[in-house]
């Protein structure tokens, strides 16, 4: 399959490591100009630099904005007026007993990964309904679905990616905009990817020991047995953002090693 995103320009937020760069790092491969976005200048900068020596040919620019604020995504927009794919990446996540999760917790987490998206596709899907053609994509996880015991704001916040996914999606029907959710699985991304340094360190094993561990212990239903990497989530992203996923809207599509155990 031959995907060119020529000419459609791509914003993908919370894309200077991990899932989100390989996000911008696919859709720039595909020809997209692409606009990334950290919240400080040095990562920005730094992610711009690698970048545009990798893709040379296409036009690739970075904004600086905590987009988990509602001032942050004001003045990305800005910057940015127009996209005609919005890729809804940034999100956050820190293990805690739900006991102890207080109300700035949850605050600050639904901020960040339901509220970003949110605020962002109210900027730009206006604009590719007017024009016929838009792809809005939300980063959810199978956390959404298998709510982590570990991580109950976090995968409240997935759940609640999936319903916005999806009640836009019936809201665009037939404007052709589509709007689709992907659930990684486990994934080596640069917040996961920590953790398991931190377990590594912790018990003395290597990081490939601590992610096994990590699946034996928490993820035991995984079929692929091993993290994913960023660029095999990043694959399905690029490819729904494509012309010829035009019959695909108002999904979760999986991307979860087979980690959830039901057929849909």
């Amino acid at each position: 399959m031959n995907i060119s995103l020529t000419g459609r320009k791509a914003v993908v937020t919370g894309s200077t490591a991990g899932i989100g760069r390989a996000i911008a790092e696919g859709l720039a491969g595909s020809g997209a100009p692409v606009v990334i976005n950290g919240r400080g200048e040095e990562r920005v900068t730094k992610a711009l630099q690698g970048m545009r020596q990798q893709f040379p040919d296409v036009e690739i620019t970075g904004i600086a904005a905590d987009l988990g604020t509602a001032e942050g995504v004001a003045s990305f927009v800005a910057e940015a007026s127009d996209a005609d794919i919005l890729v809804n990446n940034l999100g956050t996540a820190s293990p805690k007993p739900f006991a102890e999760l207080t109300d700035s917790d949850w605050l600050n987490i639904f901020e960040v990964n339901v509220l970003s998206g949110v605020r962002m596709t109210r900027q730009y899907l206006p604009g590719m309904v007017k024009r016929g053609w838009g792809r809005v994509v939300f980063i959810s996880s199978e956390s959404a679905v298998n709510i982590p015991k570990e991580m109950i704001d976090y995968g409240v916040t997935k759940t609640a990616q999936l319903a916005v996914s999806r009640g836009l999606a019936e809201s665009v029907a037939g404007t052709g905009v589509t709007i689709n959710a992907v659930l990684p699985g486990p994934t080596r991304s640069e917040i996961l990817g920590n953790w398991m340094k931190s377990l590594a360190k912790e018990k003395g094993i290597s990081q490939d020991e601590a992610e096994q561990l990590f699946l034996k212990e928490n993820r035991p239903t995984s079929l692929i047995q091993r993290f994913a990497t960023t660029d095999e989530v990043a694959n399905m992203v690029v490819y729904i953002c494509s012309e010829q996923a035009s019959a695909t809207t108002g999904a979760a599509l999986r991307v979860d090693g087979g980690v959830v155990r039901f057929v849909a």
